[in-house]
Order: structure tokens, then sequence, then C-alpha cells
């Protein structure tokens, strides 16, 4: 079971904060350091010092970090041009030395692309499904030929193709909760399939959604690997595990049964229950990129029964 840092930097941290936690991540032993893709605060946060931008923040890192994976859950598709994202991509996991994994979604939070005059189309999937398909199909065009699309809603004629990635395939993330095309789209595209915030049962459900779609493709149903987004707040005692879910404004009980929540035996053992349904991998969502200890507490005492 891989344990992966994930951080939400649109409730307030700036790149000094965020280059903390990719170096304790790094440090502790952990195997990525994942962020989100948003331009605005959610809920009562006051945001500051204000957004940073996820691929920026991600070609910083890559040249101060050596060993962790890199990447996002999840790039707003609505954010980026198709062609200009495999750019970017491709250029970070040169500067990574390869280490980049892309996760992309169709975006969603309209608040912030009124904020910041970001087009919010109204037909989200459609436009997805192309990126992916001219995101991939750009790194797989040989160099020396070019690559061309004719979509509804991108055209791309005799692109160079360029630059390459330096992993032969940079790793495709797709994740969510729709029960029809959502997984066509994972069998299709991913690497990986990653469903946020969701029950053991419900993870187990959406899990085998996948499977069957990427069977029906020809592919293997473990071809992917099975992910899981969790917020986590573990606490060497209950007054910790009270603290810590005080500074980010949730409810102890609430995140034992939505979350990874308590102490490290207890964190431990509801693992286990996602692995047992085919989850390989826990993207742990720290909301206080402050606590530093936190991370320690969680390497040397959950990870480290995990290992």
């Amino acid at each position: 079971m891989d344990l992966r840092i994930f951080t939400e930097p649109q409730q307030g941290a700036a790149y000094e904060t965020l280059l903390s936690v990719a170096k304790a991540t790094e440090d502790l032993g952990f195997d990525a350091f994942f962020r989100s893709d948003h331009y605005l605060r959610m809920g009562s946060s006051d945001g500051l010092p204000g957004p940073t931008d996820a691929w920026i923040t991600l070609a910083g890192l890559a040249r101060e970090t050596k060993r962790i994976r890199l990447g996002t859950l999840m790039t707003a598709g609505t954010f980026r041009l198709p062609g200009v994202l495999a750019i970017q991509v491709a250029q970070v996991d040169q500067m990574s030395g390869g280490r980049v994994e892309l996760g992309l979604g169709a975006g969603w939070f309209e608040e912030e692309h009124k904020a910041y005059g970001i087009p919010f189309p109204k037909e989200k999937f459609a436009r997805l499904e192309e990126q992916l398909a001219i995101v991939t199909g750009l790194w797989g065009t040989e160099v020396g030929r070019t690559f061309s699309h004719d979509g509804a809603h991108y055209q791309l004629t005799d692109s160079p193709a360029l630059p390459k990635p330096a992993q032969a395939k940079v790793p495709v993330l797709i994740g969510g909760h729709g029960a029809r095309r959502t997984p066509r789209l994972a069998a299709q595209y991913a690497d990986e399939f990653n469903i946020p915030f969701a029950s053991i049962e419900d993870s187990e459900r959406q899990f085998g959604r996948v499977r069957a779609a990427a069977e029906e493709t020809g592919r293997k149903g473990d071809d992917l690997v099975y992910s899981n987004a969790l917020v986590a707040c573990v606490g060497k005692d209950d007054a910790e595990v009270a603290r810590r879910a005080a500074v980010i404004g949730r409810d102890v009980d609430e995140l034992k049964l939505n979350g990874l929540a308590g102490s490290p035996a207890e964190v431990v053992d509801k693992i286990g229950r996602y692995q047992a349904i085919g989850s390989r991998r826990i993207y742990l969502q720290c909301l206080d990129l402050k606590d530093l200890d936190h991370l320690e507490l969680i390497s040397s005492q959950v990870q480290s029964q995990l290992a």
C-alpha cells in the first residue's frame, strides 16, 4: 500500500509552505506529493496568501526534490488547452527526471472560473475526452511525425508533438463517482483510477465498474492501479486527534466515518479494509500544511506498519 501526501493549497499556502511539505514527504518516506488544481478557496478559510498554480508549483518542486512522484488530483480541464498542457507536463517531467503523473478531470468549481475570468463551458465531459485523446496522442507520436486532431472542441493540425516527457509513458489518473462515462474513460486512458472521499462500499462498487469497463475494452481489470483519496487526521491520543480536527474545522466522529481519523492503530485498520477491496494507494488529504508533526506521526506509526 503506497501512501501519498495530497494538499489543497487553495485553502491558504505559499510556495514555501508547499516546499516544506514536499521535502517532509520525501524525507519521511512517503511515495508522492500531489496537489489540487484550484484558484479559489472553499469554505470558511481566508485563502491567504492566495492561490498558487499547480504546474508552476510542481515545476519548482521538480528541481527541489529527488525521489518522490509529483502530480495533480486533478488538473482542471477547463483551465488549460490540451496542447499547452501536454507541453507543460512534459517539461515538468523532464525537470523532475521522470517523476510526474497527470491527474486530469473535467473541472467543476464554477465560482473560481468567474473569479478569474476563465470560461466555464456547459459541456465539460466531452471536452475532457478530447483532452485526454490529445495529450496522450501528442506524447505517443513518434519523433519526426506529426499529430492532428479534428474534434468538436479542439483542432490540431500537423503538430510536431514536442517536447516528449522523460518517461516513456507519463501515468494518467482519472477519477470520480460517475457510474457510466467515468469508468469508460478510465478504461480507455487511465493507468490509475482514483475515487475521492468515498466509503469502502462505494469504492468497491466503483472499482468493479472500472474493472468491468476495462475488460470490455480488452484490458485486464488489474491493469489499472486503484486508489482512494481520504482526509487524514491522526493523533497519538484522543486529545491530539481532537486538536487536529478542530484546526481544520471538522468533527472527530465525522472524520472517523468519512476519512482516516483516530489513533495510528485505527487508521491502519481502516486502510486495511480499503486494501481488502482492491485499493493499492491512499492519497492522504492533509489540510493543515503547517503541521509537519502530523506527517512524522503517520510515517512512523502508520506507514511503518503497512510496510
